[in-house]
């Protein structure tokens, strides 16, 4: 069981993690990033396959190098949008790539656990939604933690394989940058600056049919 504070900070923390763009270029404290990987972890994993890999990047010519891989694909992804639209997808800060201190990619390994992992076999999308839990657990931990944390989802798979050396089955899931930062949003990036706003929950929930309000 749980205090009352307890479950107020839980929630606190959900409440509160962002997305960030915007990063110190301060040095983390080593075991601070250990606990968030401790954090990832742990996460719930189907039939307990523990699919994640970690690559800790540092180096400032490998984060060029993907943050190459990134502005390209941006500029790939704005012809689907046209007019004010795209205009202020253009100006969106995607990454922080080269600011942030630490980067971290997390893969996913479909052939770890073999080829009869309990769950996998019905639904072999499993690994991926196992690895998205271990992010989430690390985004938490780095909120209670006051170090900011990125998600970069603009790039092609195969660029980030060949500049990480990862080998063609892994996937490389996300680019997490790390560090500390001055402009913590109050509000989700997208919700302030009006591409999107949260839905209303009620009108999200079914009830044992799905449209059965």
């Amino acid at each position: 069981m749980f205090t009352e504070q307890e479950k107020k900070a839980v929630y606190k923390v959900i409440e509160t993690r962002r997305d960030v763009r915007s990063f110190l270029p301060d040095p983390l404290p080593e075991d601070a990033v250990r606990r968030i990987l401790e954090a990832a972890h742990h996460g719930p994993s189907v039939g307990f396959m523990q699919p994640w890999n970690y690559i800790l990047i540092t180096s400032p010519t490998v984060k060029a190098r993907l943050a190459w891989a990134v502005e390209k694909e941006r500029k790939a992804l704005a012809i689907h949008y046209e007019g004010e639209r795209a205009e202020k997808f253009l100006k969106l800060k995607v990454e922080g790539l080269q600011e942030a201190p630490l980067t971290i990619c997390v893969t996913c390994d479909p052939t770890r656990g073999g080829s009869h992992v309990l769950g996998r076999n019905s639904i072999p999308e499993t690994d991926i939604m196992s690895t998205a839990c271990a992010i989430q657990n690390m985004w938490l931990a780095s909120c209670a933690e006051g170090i900011a944390m990125g998600w970069v989802s603009f790039y092609k798979k195969n660029d980030v394989r060949d500049i990480l050396g990862i080998p063609p089955h892994i996937e490389p899931v996300a680019l997490l940058s790390l560090g500390y930062t001055e402009q913590y949003p109050e509000a989700p990036i997208l919700e302030t600056e009006k591409w999107e706003k949260r839905l209303d929950l009620d009108t999200l929930i079914y009830h044992n049919q799905w449209g059965n309000t």
